[in-house]
């Protein structure tokens, strides 16, 4: 078994005195890719907020490559921070800059290589996601499919060891998606990249994920851990049944 490269434990947050996670506690392994599943308001993209270091948790802590992200300060936060890369739903470029000046920032912000290396390496990893030929085309030119390419290529710029991505697939067209969790697919298995996904994109789901977690609103927390295949023939907890096999809750088994 590979060893955890993110640990959670007995993670509590949420917005003032409303608790939307409590006690929650998980893994994530090298190597492999972990989504992260559940239904609207059950805490999918505040787990994230936590694990990327944005928001504070009221309790518990996060490791990251065997470093409390929630502890950290100063150099050793930076540090922390710089072994993963995000890209977040939408892709969050800049729409005045070309896609190779998107993915040039991080390398622009955090390392002090000249300009024709910073550039050459953005150029690399633009090409690594399919998009060479495109780099001096600026978002609003790119297709939906096109731009979060260029973010996934910005999320690499620094050759992180994680990847956390926020609803890859969302807005895009069956054809576009499979082929973005193709790109995904190449990339763990390629670059040995350990990535962390928030989805509810089934599809996406059964095609990608080593693991997965299952949070629910009622429980603020975990109701299933496990391979998504497995879960979806699993009629133990009703529950974990109608999300994997989308039946309504007055579904039967």
């Amino acid at each position: 078994m590979r060893k955890p490269i993110i640990q959670v434990d007995n993670l509590t947050c949420g917005y003032g005195d409303t608790l939307i996670l409590e006690k929650v506690s998980f893994d994530v392994r090298q190597g492999e890719i972990f989504v992260i599943l559940g239904g609207s308001g059950c805490g999918k993209s505040t787990l994230l907020r936590h694990l990327i270091g944005l928001q504070s948790p009221l309790t518990g802590t996060i490791r990251i490559l065997g470093r409390d992200i929630t502890a950290a300060e100063g150099n050793q936060r930076k540090q922390i921070l710089s072994s993963f890369g995000v890209s977040f739903q939408g892709g969050a470029l800049l729409g005045s800059m070309t896609a190779v000046e998107n993915v040039m920032l991080p390398l622009r912000e955090h390392t002090a290589l000249p300009a024709d290396a910073v550039g050459w390496i953005a150029r690399q990893k633009l090409r690594l996601v399919g998009l060479q030929g495109y780099e001096d085309y600026k978002p609003a030119q790119l297709s939906g499919g096109m731009q979060k390419r260029t973010a996934l290529a910005r999320a690499m710029a620094l050759d992180p060891q994680i990847l956390f991505l926020d609803e890859p697939s969302a807005g895009l067209d069956p054809i576009t998606a499979a082929q973005l969790d193709e790109l995904i697919l190449q990339l763990s298995q390629m670059m040995g990249i350990t990535f962390v996904i928030v989805t509810h994109e089934l599809q996406s789901i059964f095609a990608l994920a080593s693991r997965a977690i299952l949070l629910e609103k009622n429980a603020r927390g975990i109701i299933a851990e496990g391979n998504p295949n497995d879960l979806k023939n699993d009629q133990t907890n009703p529950a974990v049944w109608r999300f994997f096999n989308r039946m309504p809750a007055a579904a039967s088994v």
